[in-house]
């Protein structure tokens, strides 16, 4: 994404969407696919930011009830025709992080897969919202790109400040029990806009008590 992207995200994403394709692909992400046995089995699930629907719509084949959120009408719609298409319904909702009405204490498991247009502000407030709507002993899974990252350029934000580092997240989620923290590289295929050798990190984070 351009840094002039930035300005308007909605129609941003609507164009990129536009096309007959999926542009990210209609397979999960590999990093949420591995660990979605962390969130509870049959547990109600979201998905921050979801795009064209291809995470989303795994978790509800795996049996979850799954909400689901984002910015641009034209991938929620291309969202709708996956889940269609899969035989899953999926809640889903048009809104941006700052704008949709998050929950208190609503999910079983959140799925934030590189959520990564957020600046500092953003971030901050987006994990807040995350936290809160997070049941105690919910499960958060996370995957973004590291600062590295800018070095590949396969994918991800050209703004350092919207990458994540192991620091970040150990602050974001203090409160949280840390059941995973890695940072490492792979090979990703995920459709056009995610392809080659990706600087990466990946979360997984109980929460362990009520949000103040």
């Amino acid at each position: 994404m351009s840094k002039a992207a930035f300005a308007n995200p909605a129609a941003t994403w609507d164009e990129r969407y536009a096309r007959p394709d999926y542009i990210f692909g209609t397979q999960p992400n590999a990093y949420l696919q591995r660990h979605a046995t962390a969130f509870a089995p049959g547990g109600r699930v979201l998905c921050v930011a979801d795009g064209e629907g291809r995470n989303s719509v795994w978790l509800a084949r795996q049996g979850h009830a799954v909400d689901a959120f984002d910015i641009s009408r034209v991938g929620l719609a291309k969202a709708r025709k996956l889940a269609r298409s899969q035989g899953v319904r999926v809640q889903y909702r048009l809104g941006g992080c700052d704008d949709w009405t998050w929950p208190r204490e609503r999910y079983d498991g959140i799925a934030a897969i590189f959520v990564q247009f957020a600046d500092p502000a953003m971030r901050a407030r987006l994990f807040a919202n995350m936290a809160q709507a997070l049941r105690v002993g919910g499960v958060l899974v996370l995957q973004g790109y590291t600062p590295r990252q800018l070095e590949y350029k396969t994918g991800g934000p050209p703004l350092v400040s919207h990458l994540y580092t192991p620091a970040l997240l150990r602050a974001a989620f203090a409160g949280f029990e840390l059941l995973e923290l890695e940072e490492y590289e792979a090979d990703l295929s995920e459709g056009h806009h995610h392809c080659g050798r990706s600087a990466l990190i990946g979360l997984v984070a109980r929460k362990l008590r009520p949000c103040s």
